[in-house]
């Protein structure tokens, strides 16, 4: 079997396009000739993620609403890559806009998709270990949450006891409690 298993776009068009939300519809040909006529792809920019940890080892997190599910969880601080960007710059920004945190030794964990069959973006998490509290919030208009210190193990159980919903924060979250790849973290 060909590793190579790409497909080739005939035609893409767009259904919408908006700050949030840019949806095409792609017609393309599988390997095999057979062609697809409605396949639907999201076109978003990278996200992404931090665990930040303070001096003191508290866990820095965010709990807000989030109306797609109709419920209040905690998260970690996150966001949208600005046109530009480097993920590392992003996700410095987004902790310190969201929590007003700051500093540390940051590291990138991974960087992955929510879903690659239909979404074109990645998410970059980082772990940033020692970060202090240097300024206020800088919330966005559209951005309503609050800010929890939590302890390791608090953490650890809101994954454990399945309290948190966002795929793309337990990646990381597991991948740091499971020390994988996580040598010198």
């Amino acid at each position: 079997m060909d590793t190579n298993r790409e497909w080739k776009t005939i035609s893409s068009e767009y259904l919408i396009k908006r700050p949030w939300l840019t949806a095409r519809r792609d017609e393309v040909q599988f390997p095999d000739g057979r062609i697809n006529h409605e396949y639907y792809v999201l076109e978003y920019p990278d996200w992404v993620n931090v665990i930040a940890i303070t001096k003191d080892g508290q866990y820095v997190m965010e709990k807000q609403y989030r109306h797609a599910l109709g419920v209040t969880c905690y998260e970690l601080p996150c966001g949208v890559m600005e046109a530009g960007e480097k993920p590392l710059e992003a996700a410095q920004r987004e902790l310190l806009e969201e929590t007003g945190y700051t500093g540390g030794e940051w590291h990138e964990l991974m960087s992955i998709s929510a879903n690659p069959s239909t979404m074109t973006n990645l998410t970059h998490c980082f772990l940033a270990v020692g970060v202090e509290k240097t300024s206020e919030q800088h919330l966005d208009d559209t951005e309503d949450l609050s800010v929890h210190l939590l302890s390791r193990d608090e953490v650890y159980n809101l994954v454990a006891e399945n309290k948190l919903k966002q795929a793309l924060m337990i990646a990381p979250l597991l991948k740091h409690f499971s020390g994988i790849g996580l040598d010198k973290k």
